[in-house]
Order: structure tokens, then C-alpha cells, then sequence
């Protein structure tokens, strides 16, 4: 994948011992990594819909310029107001009601897949559009020429204690089935 990626180097004893295990009575765990795989794309989703990074910090708000592009035509009101600028119509309010982070179309959210990797022994997870990177680490204009400003960095990319857990016991539930 050339956008981002994330690679997880496992510290947790118990998931090293059931994935050595798993590895040591079928081989290729392949299986057990697809699931795994199909669990971070859940997983990832729920961050998408919480907006929310995954340590749990609430990604940064979307900028004004984000939020005046999001309203489209018919957004605001062709009269000015006393100081010069516009206000909203009714259906601009409704547009930014519903505004979500990293949601213009989706566009980022449907791109994320998962590939095993190393002769099916690893699992890579993430999307193939480079704008992911830039969203997820951040960025400027100097960095990124076509952006209309900076971006700050917004992760969904990661793995949470929970996350962590539920690997786990997929990797505990394929040995169980390999015994």
C-alpha cells in the first residue's frame, strides 16, 4: 500500500505466546489474520463514526475553509449583512449539522484494506491514497502544495487496549479450532 500503513510490533506477552502457538500447530496463520484484519476494519470504522483517534483524543475540528467548502452552493445567503459578510441558509445549517471529520464522501474511510503479507505469516492494514498519511500524521502547504492550508493531524490508524484484546482472543479462538 503507498498511502499509510501501520505496522504493529506485538510487546504483549500473552498475544506473542498464542500467535507463536497458533504458528507452531498450523504454520501460516492466515486465517486468524484475515479475521484479524476484518476485526481492525470494524474497529477503524467506529473511529471514523466516533471522531476520534485511537488513544481516544477527538480529532481536531474541521477548519473554517473546510466547513464553507462542505456548504456548497445554496449554503449561504446572497444578501450581506451589515458588516459585509453572509449568513447561512436553512439547508446550510443542516449541511453543517451533519459535517463529520474526515467525511466529505467517505472517500478515505472506503479505501482501507488489509493484505496479508510475508507469505501469509503478516498482516498489513491501511489505505493506498496518500492523503491518508497526510491526514493521519499531519501536514502543511509546504508539504503538500495543493492543500488550501495546513492539516493537522487527525490518526485513525492504531490500535487500541481494546483492540488489543479482542486480537487476542481471535488468535486464542484459531488455536482452539486448530487443537
Amino acid at each position: 500500500m503507498a498511502g499509510t500503513n501501520i505496522t504493529i510490533r506485538v510487546d504483549d506477552a500473552a498475544v506473542r505466546a498464542a500467535l507463536g502457538a497458533l504458528i507452531a500447530k498450523v504454520g501460516k496463520p492466515a486465517a486468524a489474520l484475515r479475521d484479524i484484519g476484518e476485526y481492525l476494519l470494524l474497529a477503524t470504522d467506529q473511529r471514523f463514526r466516533a471522531q476520534r483517534a485511537p488513544d481516544g483524543t477527538p480529532w481536531a475540528p474541521n477548519s473554517d475553509v473546510t466547513l464553507l467548502r462542505a456548504l456548497g452552493r445554496g449554503g449561504l445567503s446572497r444578501r450581506r449583512t451589515a458588516s459585509g459578510g453572509r449568513t447561512l441558509t436553512a439547508s446550510g445549517a443542516r449541511r453543517l449539522a451533519v459535517k463529520m471529520i474526515l467525511r466529505q464522501k467517505g472517500f478515505l474511510q472506503d479505501t482501507l484494506r488489509y493484505d496479508l503479507t510475508a507469505g501469509g505469516t503478516g498482516l498489513q492494514f491501511g489505505t493506498d491514497r496518500k492523503y491518508g498519511a497526510m491526514q493521519q500524521f499531519g501536514g502543511t502547504r509546504s508539504q503538500w502544495p495543493h492543500l488550501w492550508g495546513d492539516i493537522p493531524a487527525r490518526p485513525f490508524l492504531g490500535v487500541t487496549g481494546e483492540d488489543s484484546s479482542e486480537i487476542l482472543a481471535l488468535l486464542r479462538r484459531h488455536l482452539v479450532q486448530a487443537l
